[in-house]
């Protein structure tokens, strides 16, 4: 009797991860609404700073949302390969506290910049204050535009796709690259070419949900930070 095993075959291992394809298709889509996407909306709200704010803010979550989708159709992936999987529950409650301290932090950063710089540096998006200010149907329709579809549709597209596929080439290179992608897309949404202190709360939230998507795998804890952040600067604007 051959007292020897068989020689056991090493199993398989297929990356489900998105890849370059993906962050191609989701690329493209996004730079097509990126450039059209904000003049269309500014014409149809007319001289409506209400309208204008609500419509931006609706189309920056939509524009993640098609740049996902078109990532997700080229290989048809699982949803948990993007990331779209529950998250241990202390992720979650780090992702509340990390919210509140990006808040803190975007805040302390843009006082200093505005001491050095003056107002020169442009607040962007201050459009979308008006649209909060403009009464309580439209700053419930602004905190649903803002601090929910927004975060899930740019989380979705630059952590599901862009940091997930980057991460192939090591966290650090992911982190840094997916975060600063965040931040220049945000430069330039309403049409003000200068700098911006809207790019300060992009690189913070940015390198923050970098660390916890590829900490956990998953983009709910991102998801809960850009909703908190994105939910109290629209809050504390009013107070401003």
């Amino acid at each position: 009797m051959n007292s020897m095993s068989p020689p056991q075959l090493a199993p398989l291992h297929q990356d489900l991860r998105p890849g370059w394809p993906e962050i191609i298709a989701a690329g493209i889509t996004y730079a097509v609404m990126y450039r059209f996407g904000p003049p269309l909306a500014e014409n149809a709200a007319g001289d409506s700073g209400v309208i204008q704010g609500l419509a931006l803010a609706a189309l920056s979550g939509v524009m993640g949302l098609l740049a996902f989708f078109a990532a997700f159709a080229v290989r048809l992936r699982s949803w948990s390969a993007f990331g779209v999987k529950a998250a241990p529950r202390r992720w979650m409650f780090i992702a509340v506290g990390c919210g509140l301290a990006a808040i803190v932090l975007t805040e302390t950063v843009s006082l200093i910049v505005v001491q050095l710089v003056g107002t020169g540096a442009g607040d962007v998006q201050g459009v979308y204050r008006s649209a909060a200010s403009a009464g309580p149907l439209a700053l419930t329709l602004q905190l649903i535009f803002i601090a929910v579809l927004t975060p899930v549709g740019e989380e979705l597209a630059f952590r599901a796709v862009l940091t997930n596929a980057l991460s192939r080439y090591g966290h650090w290179v992911s982190g840094i690259v997916s975060t600063l992608v965040f931040a220049v897309v945000h430069l330039d949404l309403v049409g003000t070419p200068k700098l911006n202190l809207v790019l300060i709360p992009a690189l913070i939230v940015g390198g923050i949900n970098a660390f916890l998507f590829l900490k956990t795998k998953s983009v709910w804890p991102g998801i809960i930070v850009h909703a908190i952040n994105n939910g109290l600067i629209t809050l504390l604007s009013l107070a401003g």
